[in-house]
């Protein structure tokens, strides 16, 4: 007998954790060194928490035993409320935040809750692919509006505009961006949002990266600027910037006016509940995370170790001959071009796993961000710059003998 995947899985995949991870693995079980640049585990790279949010979980353990109210602990969406309210977003209470396993759980109850069969959805390319997936997973219909590279990395509003239809139901906002690294102009976020109260889309803004930003960059976040205006959804967490990827602690808060979806949000509520509730020790670390002293502060300043890791991968990779890349202001990623008149690539997996085999490097081809074209590829910059100078080095290596084919 043979049982068979859904097919809902048909068309869902998510290539950070792909196929080429899986060669890897399988190299690594041979006795091969690989260094995984694919997947933004802070840890993984020596990043560490903060003690004091670690004291606090730990303090806190024989009472986070049981289950907890099915939105999160009191304590955890006040610190998470406070914070909006400090921004200025007057609109942020406590019953409407919801803790959840990581943004990632969160963004697929935000998916369900909202899409019935054939109803659209507007994602960046490139994207976060979990949203497209969850997205078409719900059911729904992703239609990726284009990010200009040629503008930072911009949303193209012209076409995100030529892409609504009487089907759209909402936006994704991924800002600071994964992959591309791009902080939001707040021209850009306000057009988006003139489109979304135009169209009555539901606005989600993904801001997991939000402290992580260089130089003078400055996060806008969309719900500073939906007050009285149209309902906007954001989505943090502590995995990033506080360092406990693994404790899968993140949160969903809805603010602006929300008289037009109680009954979305009563969807949401029902979804929660069949979930039980989130990890109840990593929610003891978020009223500390967020209330305390901000030690990313001194990562992302020159003579950090996201500043200069920053700086060292990006002048590796923009001066290797037909590669352009993008200087991110935020987050943890590099996302370059490989020019197609120099680089004649026709499968970008292909290029991955070739170089994976080679140098012993596991990256992630530019097509599993869902964007159109096998021309790009992204990098993480979290090892040591000891360790990621040689990794670019053998980057550009292995495409001086690409050339040369």
């Amino acid at each position: 007998m043979q049982i068979r995947k859904s097919n809902k899985l048909a068309n869902i995949c998510y290539e950070i954790r792909g196929p080429v991870l899986k060669e890897a693995v399988r190299m690594e079980e041979e006795g091969q060194r690989i260094l995984k640049l694919n997947i933004g585990n802070p840890a993984a790279f020596g990043f560490e928490a903060p003690d004091e949010i670690l004291v606090d979980v730990i303090r806190n353990l024989p009472t986070s035993q049981g289950y907890c109210e099915s939105k999160g602990l009191y304590s955890a969406r006040k610190a998470v409320m406070q914070k909006y309210q400090a921004m200025g977003i007057k609109s942020a209470d406590v019953n409407h935040v919801w803790m959840g396993n990581g943004v990632s759980e969160l963004i697929v109850m935000a998916m369900q809750g909202l899409l019935n069969d054939g109803d659209e959805i507007l994602i960046p390319a490139p994207d976060y692919p979990l949203w497209t997936a969850a997205a078409t997973l719900s059911g729904g219909y992703v239609k990726h509006y284009l990010c200009d590279e040629g503008a930072g990395w911009q949303p193209d509003i012209n076409d995100i505009r030529s892409k609504i239809s009487n089907k759209t139901k909402a936006i994704v906002i991924i800002n600071p961006n994964n992959p591309t690294g791009a902080v939001y102009e707040k021209g850009i976020l306000e057009s988006i949002i003139n489109l979304a109260e135009e169209h009555n889309l539901l606005i989600f803004s993904d801001e997991i990266y939000d402290k992580i930003l260089y130089d003078d960059a400055q996060h806008i976040p969309t719900a500073t600027l939906t007050e009285g205006r149209a309902p906007c959804i954001t989505f943090g967490g502590l995995s990033k910037v506080y360092r406990t990827a693994g404790f899968r602690s993140g949160w969903m808060v809805i603010t602006g006016d929300r008289a037009g979806i109680s009954d979305y949000i009563e969807g949401l509520d029902i979804l929660s509940s069949m979930r039980l509730c989130a990890n109840v020790p990593a929610q003891h670390a978020v009223q500390t995370a967020l209330g305390g002293y901000q030690s990313i502060n001194e990562l992302i300043i020159s003579g950090g170790r996201f500043y200069e890791q920053r700086k060292v991968a990006w002048e590796a990779l923009d001066s290797i001959p037909g590669v352009h890349c993008h200087k991110p202001e935020g987050a943890l990623y590099l996302f370059p071009r490989l020019d197609p008149k120099i680089y004649k690539i026709k499968n970008d997996m292909d290029l991955v796993l070739q170089f994976l085999r080679e140098e012993k490097v596991l990256i992630v081809q530019g097509t599993g961000f869902n964007w159109p074209t096998p021309d790009h590829v992204r990098f993480v910059f979290l090892p040591h710059t000891e360790e990621l100078t040689p990794a670019m080095e053998r980057f550009a290596a292995f495409l001086g003998r690409l050339r040369k084919r």
